[in-house]
């Protein structure tokens, strides 16, 4: 049924949940694993406190350290696992169209992602990246909570 599998994550312990499962789920099924991470672009103006602690390329050094970390976690799981994984690092400022555009790019016939299962106000306010992901991808999605 799916070949190739999205997994997204950005390395907390929420997604360390949907890794786990994902991959779990990727063995039952025969199915190889993407794992992605997106990093937002550094940007003059921000109020983001990882962006005003570094200069660019300071920024960017972090990033791809903090990447190669986040995916290295998903590799060795899904090794471990004995499940076939490629690994991603998008720079993006939108993380779900990020997230969309890797899926479709890697020909991926379903995403697993988390989700903090919030509800009323604060996941209208608050937003999340896969209420954007589940909105917009014509990709079906597995939501862990």
């Amino acid at each position: 049924m799916f070949t190739n599998i999205l997994i997204p994550t950005d390395g907390s312990d929420l997604a360390a949940k949907a890794v786990e499962q994902g991959v779990r789920f990727a063995k039952e099924i025969g199915a190889k694993i993407t794992a992605v991470t997106v990093t937002e672009p550094f940007e003059l103006v921000s109020v983001s406190q990882i962006q005003l602690e570094y200069t660019p390329i300071e920024y960017k050094k972090h990033a791809e350290a903090q990447a190669n970390k986040v995916l290295g976690v998903v590799s060795a799981a899904a090794k471990s696992a004995g499940v076939v994984c490629d690994t991603l690092h998008v720079e993006h400022d939108q993380i779900y169209q990020a997230i969309i555009e890797a899926a479709e790019a890697r020909k991926c016939d379903l995403i697993v992602m988390a989700s903090h299962g919030r509800r009323g106000v604060s996941a209208v306010v608050l937003g999340s990246e896969t209420v954007k992901v589940l909105t917009h991808s014509k990709i079906p999605v597995l939501v862990y909570r």
